[in-house]
């Protein structure tokens, strides 16, 4: 029995001992795993496996899921045009030009370069950005995140909401940007603007929506600007503004700089009306809007008290074009425009919208004040001209 009970000590002992240099030398065999597994475990925070995992969720304060998700649809454009370049005064001068002849190239063309950014919004390849982005370019090549180039072309233009689409030629298929809905915005959201500022590279800037609806900047005719803090500078037109989800709220179009640089005051235009134009152009080409051919005026009131107006609302008709809609309507040089198709109109601004948004060939009804009466007139709206290029 004492010798059973020897041979059974020895056989722990010896077990516990294996069981130490395992345990010690490799861990591994007692878990059935590799020692890859071992490595993956050493990973930094916030990357995935080799398994393919999904990212973790964003620490607090940080906004990298919605750059991440946004910024693969934000591209850079590049382009370029030919221009001359000034003659030399000698070249016109009779005696230079008998010693050395005439010089035919003396006026050399060059070409000179631009940049700027865009947004893919449709998998086939559709580009949204600014028209001042694209505008006289002859040539225009678009370069994605991933470091991929093509070739595009124009499919239309709208210099009066400073919007452009551009299509690249190829037959891939590209990510997209999501469009936020047309109300989701509010004073103090906070939001990314995405760009290629100074040509450095694609980069991210934060801030907040600083107000909404701003007009009357003379930047373009058609005016609704978002107003954002997050730093916008030369390069960065035509890139996406986007909300904290990394959809597209605006596209970047302008800042307010006395140096060239960002000073906390940029303009976005919305996704509302950015969609309509994307639409219209895409459909069309072209962009269509209303119009009636008058003059207007802002109400000042000096003005109000000079026409003996007691209500400043409404817009000034300060001069008819000869054979226009609103001519032949009837309408006058000094009546004001106080509603269009039962809407009020409450200045320029509002006039100008509910025109333009007016289908052409259409009959609207114009009720305007004229000395101490208001009068109803049917105008047959036309078609706004397309503003000259220059």
């Amino acid at each position: 029995m004492r010798r059973l009970w020897l041979i059974f000590s020895q056989a722990v002992t010896i077990s516990v001992a294996v069981l130490f240099v395992v345990s010690t030398l490799k861990p591994e065999w007692l878990r059935g795993a590799t020692p890859s597994s071992v490595v993956a475990i050493f990973e930094a925070p916030g990357g995935s496996g080799d398994n393919g995992d999904p990212l973790p969720a964003n620490a607090p304060g940080s906004y990298a899921q919605a750059a991440q998700r946004s910024m693969p649809a934000v591209v850079h454009i590049f382009t370029s045009k030919e221009v001359r370049t000034q003659r030399h005064p000698l070249f016109d001068d009779p005696v230079f030009r008998h010693f050395f002849g005439e010089r035919p190239d003396s006026s050399p063309r060059q070409r000179a370069a631009g940049l700027g950014s865009g947004v893919i919004v449709s998998p086939d390849g559709f580009v949204l950005t600014n028209n001042h982005v694209i505008e006289a370019a002859d040539e225009i090549e678009v370069a994605l995140n991933d470091g991929r180039k093509f070739p595009a072309r124009l499919v239309g233009r709208d210099p009066e909401t400073d919007l452009a689409v551009l299509k690249l030629q190829t037959d891939a298929q590209f990510p997209v940007i999501t469009f936020a809905q047309a109300d989701s915005l509010n004073v103090g959201d906070v939001v990314l603007a995405i760009g290629n500022p100074f040509g450095v590279g694609q980069t991210v800037t934060m801030g907040i929506i600083s107000a909404l609806g701003r007009t009357h900047l003379g930047i373009n005719t058609f005016e609704n600007y978002i107003q954002t803090d997050a730093a916008i500078n030369p390069g960065n037109s035509g890139g996406a503004l986007v909300d904290s989800a990394g959809n597209l709220v605006g596209i970047n179009t302008a800042i307010y700089s006395r140096s060239g640089g960002s000073l906390g005051i940029g303009f976005a235009i919305p996704v509302s009306l950015a969609r309509n134009v994307l639409e219209q152009i895409v459909t069309s080409g072209q962009v269509t809007r209303g119009w009636v051919g008058v003059e207007i005026q802002e109400i000042t009131p000096e003005l109000a008290e000079s026409f003996g107006l007691t209500d400043p609302s409404g817009a000034l008709i300060a001069g008819v074009l000869r054979g226009s809609p609103a001519e032949r309507a009837g309408i006058r040089p000094g009546d004001v425009l106080i509603g269009v198709d039962g809407r009020n109109v409450r200045d320029t601004k509002s006039m100008l919208e509910m025109v333009a948004a007016l289908p052409p060939g259409n009959v609207a009804r114009f009720r305007v004040r004229r000395a101490n009466s208001e009068l109803d007139l049917d105008v047959e709206v036309g078609r706004r001209p397309t503003p000259a290029r220059n």
